[in-house]
């Protein structure tokens, strides 16, 4: 009965082939092992092992052999380990390790590589030699602070990365890596579901001709209505989803948004453009073109030529090409483009000059700054220098004083946006305040 007893806890813990500890007994060690480390204050290393080219090998000599090498391969990896580690067979050709009584990170490194040499060494099998590797995968505790289970996954994710660079080494998991793409992970979440409880919201800043007075446009701007942290900008969240497929999903809305609002506000006697500003990533989409018609044909009542949508001179820069055809195919369908932030790129005149735009922002850092800074100054009549040449409208950003209009309106710029003018405001104020503006200095100033 006692011999029977051992038998079945033998089975239990033990692999049958390779006669290691198996999952069962592993888990048991390394709670045991992650106790003594909160204690002596040693690190620990969970190690998991996969072997490059084991089914390759299995498939040619057969799983008889196939056996055979796992059981040197064991035992090579159990001769160049301590005692107080354990080596256990979790199935297949996948192996885990604990590594106990470590000062530091890097005191495992030399272990690892004896297991890389161990495994990777030529194995004769009678009269069939073969060759394998191994892809390990390491992860430390309590540097991280997981429990069990997600240790061990943790360790798993470093092994196939360890595969992706190319097999035959080790790779350790990146803690503060993980934490990073968690948190991006649940912060693309929140925005997921803020977009679908209609949190974000749109404030436009009027463009004004600062000579005749009249309002030319309104840029569209996306607020997020946050419930718990208010009324947040977009510094504080697209950074977050830049390059991320939501990006497009929420530019979109954003011109769904933007059109439904020259709708209403040509109900209310208020004729304008609204200038939407649109990501390198949803420009560069092949079907950009058909889905910037199939929102167009959801408002019918609303001309093209009333959109225009504003770019960022780094957006042209990846395919050129296909952004060019692109932006030539939205305005043969009535479309307008917007070059903004001009000045801090990289533009050609030859880019210039092919680039299909009608309009050139200046960017509000040299409109800010021109007032005492001459380069700064330079650059802005430089920039409306190249819009008069190239027969492209100008606008200032960042117009934030009488000084800066009158300047501006010096230099032959009379297109202008800023602080000075309104801050961006929520849709409902905007026919009142085109109503009632006026270039006058009171208005301009801070």
């Amino acid at each position: 009965m006692k011999r029977h007893e051992k038998q079945l806890q033998y089975i239990a813990h033990y692999d049958a082939l390779t006669g290691l500890p198996n999952r069962v007994l592993f888990a048991e060690r390394l709670q045991q092992a992650m106790a003594h480390s909160i204690l002596s204050g040693e690190a620990l290393a969970v190690t998991y092992l996969d072997l490059d080219g084991f089914k390759a090998a299995n498939d040619v000599h057969g799983h008889h052999i196939g056996d055979k090498l796992l059981v040197a391969v064991s035992q090579r990896m159990q001769s160049v380990l301590r005692d107080v580690d354990t080596l256990s067979r979790i199935g297949g050709d996948e192996f885990v390790i604990v590594l106990t009584g470590l000062e530091h990170a890097n005191s495992c490194e030399q272990v690892l590589a004896r297991l890389l040499k161990a495994v990777s060494d030529p194995v004769t099998l009678g009269d069939i030699v073969i060759q394998v590797s191994a892809s390990i995968g390491v992860t430390l505790y309590p540097q991280d602070g997981s429990d069990a289970d997600q240790l061990l996954r943790h360790a798993d994710q470093a092994m196939y990365l360890a595969k992706q660079a190319g097999k035959n080494r080790y790779h350790f998991f990146d803690v503060g890596e993980a934490a990073a793409l968690r948190t991006q992970r649940e912060s693309l979440e929140r925005i997921r579901h803020a977009l679908d409880q209609h949190e974000f919201v749109l404030h436009y800043q009027p463009k004004v001709n600062m000579k005749t007075g009249e309002m030319v446009g309104a840029e569209a701007l996306i607020r997020w209505q946050h419930p718990e942290r208010g009324l947040l900008l977009p510094t504080q969240f697209l950074p977050l989803i830049e390059n991320h497929p939501i990006s497009d999903e929420l530019g979109e809305w954003v011109i769904d948004m933007a059109l439904a609002q020259i709708a209403q506000w040509r109900e209310a006697r208020l004729d304008t453009l609204i200038s939407v500003n649109l990501g390198a990533h949803q420009l560069a989409r092949e079907d950009f073109i058909q889905r910037l018609s199939a929102l167009l044909a959801g408002h019918p009542d609303v001309q093209p030529h009333c959109l225009e949508l504003e770019i960022l001179e780094t957006s042209t820069l990846g395919d050129m090409t296909q952004v060019f055809h692109t932006m030539q195919a939205c305005r043969k369908i009535g479309v307008r483009f917007a070059l903004d932030d001009f000045g801090t790129g990289y533009s050609s005149l030859t880019y210039l000059k092919n680039l299909p735009v009608d309009v050139l922002k200046i960017d509000q850092s040299f409109v800010r700054d021109m007032l005492d800074d001459p380069d700064d100054l330079s650059i802005v009549k430089g920039v409306i220098g190249l819009a008069a040449a190239f027969q492209r409208a100008v606008v200032a950003e960042g117009v934030e004083t009488m000084a800066h209009a009158e300047m501006l309106l010096s230099l032959g710029c009379e297109l202008a946006q800023g602080h000075g003018i309104a801050y961006p405001m929520p849709a409902a104020e905007l026919p009142g305040w085109a109503l009632n503006w006026q270039p006058e200095p009171a208005e301009l100033s801070n």
